[in-house]
């Protein structure tokens, strides 16, 4: 049977402006000819030349690499290529107040994640003076029922000092934005729950044990955490 000519499974075509187009260009420009941090792009009026476009079509798409952190202005070199602030955009926009539930839920989903595969670099990293720190932390924890104000700070300075641990910046820059997300969502909690290894327990792990059993018992100080995913 023959298919009858229709037109209405056709996609529009994304519309982009001349801009979109030039920052696409210049991203491309850049990667072609192996651009390195410090290193000096052409003048507008020459990139203008070559594209095709005015100058100030060419000024929008370098201030939206300006933006992103990927360019900056230097005194007497013009704009140079920067090794971009890749944490800086997340951290203008990581609040509870501007992002729906569903979307916190995701975010806490990959710090759990995270907080999973720390054990190799605090095995590799951990200093006894660090380890005495984070025992000091743990045990000021105490059960308590509905103080949710005292429970989330513990949570936060155990957890930050495990990511400071690392000694890793990044990680650690990722942990600061992620506080706010992890305090909102415990902060939903009726009653605490608590996994079935404490921090005192990882601690001692920490001092003494194996980095295989750090992970299993991360495992299961986030299990009740995993369990609610689950029921999603």
């Amino acid at each position: 049977m023959p298919v009858k000519a229709s037109t209405k499974d056709l996609e529009k075509i994304a519309h982009k402006t001349m801009a979109d187009i030039v920052e696409i260009r210049l991203r491309e420009y850049l990667k072609n000819k192996s651009f390195r941090p410090g290193d000096a792009l052409p003048k507008e009026t020459e990139m203008a030349e070559s594209l095709g476009v005015s100058r100030n079509v060419v000024r929008e798409a370098l201030s939206r690499l300006r933006m992103l952190g990927m360019i900056e202005t230097k005194r007497k070199r013009g704009m140079v290529l920067t090794s971009p602030d890749i944490m800086g955009s997340f951290e203008r926009v990581l609040d509870p107040l501007f992002i729906d539930e569903n979307t916190l839920q995701d975010i806490f989903e990959l710090r759990l994640v995270l907080e999973m595969g720390l054990a190799d670099l605090l095995f590799i990293r951990k200093k006894k003076e660090d380890i005495d720190e984070l025992e000091a932390i743990a045990k000021k924890q105490k059960p308590t029922t509905g103080q949710h104000a005292f429970r989330i700070k513990n949570e936060i300075d155990f957890h930050g000092k495990l990511y400071s641990m690392t000694n890793n910046p990044t990680l650690q820059r990722f942990q600061d934005m992620l506080l706010p997300v992890f305090g909102y969502l415990v902060s939903l909690e009726k009653v605490p729950i608590v996994g079935s290894v404490s921090h005192l327990d990882l601690v001692n792990i920490l001092r003494n044990g194996s980095k295989e059993e750090f992970r299993k018992a991360m495992a299961k100080h986030l299990e009740h955490h995993f369990k609610k995913i689950r029921k999603k």
